[in-house]
């Protein structure tokens, strides 16, 4: 397993993108900031692999935890709900730290 970008705990950004074809990042989290809960290896690129591309670039692979009541703006639920997804690193940056 190579040596992740972002380490566990790192607050990071989905990028604000909207390439067309096969994507395999949800619309709703792209320009969201999230935090690094555990880097799962490299897989080949499903984006490529979509496309039967024949030599698949191996991406980073990382899942993220978002806050719901920020990924969504008429969440009712409670604060500490959070949302889990897996997401390729080529699609996340990072963050911009918060004011104190």
């Amino acid at each position: 397993m190579t040596e992740p970008t972002y380490p566990v705990g790192a607050r990071v950004r989905v990028k604000a993108l909207y390439p067309p074809g096969h994507v395999r990042t949800p619309s709703y989290c792209r320009g969201r900031t999230g935090v690094v809960e555990r880097y799962l290896g490299t897989f080949p690129n499903p984006e490529q692999l979509a496309y039967q591309h024949p030599k698949p670039e191996r991406l980073p692979l990382y899942r993220i935890r978002f806050s719901e009541p920020e990924l969504w703006e008429s969440y009712e639920g409670g604060d500490g709900d959070v949302l889990e997804l897996e997401l390729y690193e080529p699609w996340l940056e990072p963050a911009e730290e918060k004011a104190p």
